[in-house]
């Protein structure tokens, strides 16, 4: 089989299952490998790019998924007239932007850099599938340690941590401090 066909096959079972699927899922299930499927998804991409066209590859960490182009959202929109979703609170907001920057922490972690309780923030974000534990921390009481999803990356559009910006310095921040501990 060819990767240009391998390609199509993938695009049609990504349309199909409408969310994201691992690589080693469709190697495994289209019994080719990894690096098969990661070439098949390299042509996709690139022949979804070239052609302009309406849906394109996302990757999110070691997941593929077919999604709308995100220059066509106004016309999607305005077409479906979409439900407004509901927003993370501002709570939650900031109690994501610490646990995305300083994977993997703690709820007492949190709450230090926040200055206030967030234990409806953490089990808001565990519940919406954008943070999870990853762990326990080797210190008295073993405190649950918190990192991001899979989910989180998709949500917002990213292919890794790596790819989160830059923490911004605040202007009364003195020289030479994090923000963030």
């Amino acid at each position: 089989m060819t990767i240009e066909t391998l390609g199509h096959i993938i695009e049609a079972i990504l349309f199909v299952t409408g969310e994201a699927v691992e690589i080693q899922a469709l190697s495994k299930g289209l019994e080719t490998t990894e690096l098969d499927v990661i070439q098949a998804l390299d042509y996709l991409t690139e022949d979804m790019d070239r052609n302009n066209r309406g849906v394109c590859i996302k990757r999110f960490g070691s997941q593929a998924q077919l999604t709308t182009r995100a220059e066509w959202a106004p016309y999607i929109e305005k077409m479906l007239q979409p439900v407004q979703k509901q927003s993370l609170s501002q709570a939650a907001l900031e109690t994501l932007s610490i646990v995305a920057y300083k994977q993997p922490v703690t709820k007492l972690e949190v709450e230090a850099i926040r200055g206030v309780k967030c234990d409806y923030s953490i089990q808001s974000l565990v519940s919406k599938d954008l943070i999870e534990e990853v762990g326990r921390k080797e210190t008295l009481g073993r405190p649950i340690l918190y990192g991001t999803t899979e989910h989180f990356l998709s949500h917002f559009g990213l292919g890794s941590i790596a790819d989160l910006p830059e923490r911004p310095e605040a202007e009364d921040t003195p020289e030479g401090e994090d923000l963030v501990p």
